[in-house]
C-alpha cells in the first residue's frame, strides 16, 4: 500500500513539472527526504545546473525534496525500477542490499570527518559506488551526513549507563539496531517523518542524528538533551536508476557522473555552514548540549556489532583498509 501511494505521488509530481521541462530532452526526477534548502537538496540542484549547462539544455534535473515522492525505503524501490531517476539516500537502508555499505555504516569506523572524506574520495569510495550496480543502481557520489549523536527528552546522556532501557529511534538497518542493543538501549526502527510526534507523545524517548537534521526536523523542540558522542559518521549516497542510466548515451552518462562529482565540494561547503547555523539555533533554543563524555566505553561496546556484521573476508578487508587510511 505504501508503495502504491508513493507511486501515485510520483505520477502526480511528474505531471506537475512536465510543462516546465518541455525544453529539456531528458528530465531526471530526483528524490530527497530533506527539506528545500538542505545541503543535499541544494547539491543535487547544483548537479542539475551543471548538467544542463554541459549538455546545452538537453538534460535537466528536477529535485523533489521533503519526501514528496515518499520515504527512503519506498523511493529506493521506485528508483530500482526507473520510476525515480536519481535518489539521495542515507546509507542505512541500503545495508541489507549492498553489502559494502555496511562497513561505512559501522560505529566509529572513521576517525573523524576529514578521515571519512579521504576514504570516500579515494579508491575505497569508488569500490563502494561500483558495488551498487549489480543491484540496479549506479552509484554517483557521496555527500556528507555529519556526525550522528544522541538526543532525547528524558535526561542528559553522559555514559552508556544513561542509555539503559531508553527507547531510541534508529533507521531501518540491522547495524543500527544492534548498535543500540550493544549500548543497552531499546532500538525502535521507524520512518524519519514519524520521529517528531513519537518523541512528543512518548512512544520513544529520543533518536540520533546530526546537527542539521536535529534542527531542520524540529526534533530539538521536543528533545531537550543532545549528547555529542559522535557514534556514527555515515556518508550519504546519490544513486541513479540503472534503468534510467542505460537510456543515456555513453557521453551523457559521463556528463551525469562528472556533474555529480562536481556537486560534492558545493555540498560540503554548504554543510559546514549549515552545521554551524543549526548548532547556534539549537543552543539558542535552550537545548542542553553535553560535550564532556568519555567515548572509550561506547567504542568498546561496539565489538559485538563488528563481530556480527563484519563476517566476510571482503568486509574485513574493507574495514582494515579504512582504518589504515591516513
Amino acid at each position: 500500500m505504501n508503495i502504491l501511494k508513493s507511486l501515485a505521488a510520483t505520477l502526480l509530481a511528474t505531471a506537475a513539472f512536465t510543462s516546465a521541462a518541455v525544453a529539456c530532452e531528458v528530465t531526471l526526477k530526483s528524490s530527497d527526504t530533506h527539506p528545500d534548502g538542505y545541503p543535499t537538496v541544494e547539491a543535487v540542484k547544483e548537479m542539475g545546473k551543471l548538467l544542463k549547462e554541459r549538455t546545452d539544455g538537453r538534460i535537466c534535473v528536477e529535485v523533489f525534496h521533503s519526501a514528496q515522492l515518499g520515504e527512503e525505503k519506498d523511493t529506493i524501490e521506485q528508483t530500482k525500477f526507473g520510476v525515480i531517476d536519481l535518489n539521495r539516500v542515507s546509507m542505512g537502508p541500503f545495508n541489507n542490499l549492498v553489502e559494502e555499505t555496511k562497513v561505512v555504516s559501522l560505529p566509529y569506523v572513521f576517525k573523524g570527518v576529514d578521515h571519512m572524506h579521504r576514504v570516500m574520495d579515494g579508491a575505497i569510495g569508488e569500490e563502494i559506488l561500483a558495488a551498487f550496480e549489480p543491484h540496479g543502481y549506479v552509484g554517483l557520489a557521496f555527500y556528507d551526513g555529519g556526525s550522528r549523536s544522541f538526543y532525547n527528552k528524558v535526561k542528559p546522556i553522559t555514559s552508556i549507563e544513561d542509555l539503559a532501557g531508553m527507547k531510541v529511534r534508529v533507521m531501518q538497518s540491522d547495524i543500527f539496531v544492534d548498535m543500540m542493543s550493544a549500548l543497552g538501549a531499546n532500538a525502535t526502527p521507524m520512518p524519519y517523518g514519524e520521529v517528531y510526534s513519537s518523541i512528543q507523545t512518548g512512544v520513544i524517548d529520543g533518536a540520533e542524528n546530526n546537527w542539521p537534521s536535529f534542527e531542520s526536523s524540529g526534533h530539538y523542540e521536543v528533545a531537550g538533551y543532545y549528547t555529542l558522542d559522535e557514534h556514527l559518521i555515515v556518508p550519504e549516497v546519490l544513486v541513479m536508476s540503472k534503468v534510467s542510466w542505460d537510456k543515456l548515451s555513453p557521453e551523457d552518462q559521463a556528463a551525469v557522473r562528472q556533474a555529480a562529482k562536481d556537486s560534492v565540494p558545493v555540498m560540503r561547503d554548504l554543510w559546514v555552514a549549515r552545521e554551524k547555523a543549526s548548532e547556534e539555533k539549537v543552543r539558542a533554543a535552550g537545548v542542553e548540549v553535553i560535550t564532556e563524555i568519555d567515548k572509550a566505553p561506547f567504542m568498546a561496546a561496539m565489538d559485538s556489532v563488528y563481530e556480527k556484521h563484519v563476517t566476510s573476508d571482503k568486509l574485513k578487508d574493507l574495514v582494515a583498509r579504512i582504518r589504515a587510511t591516513d
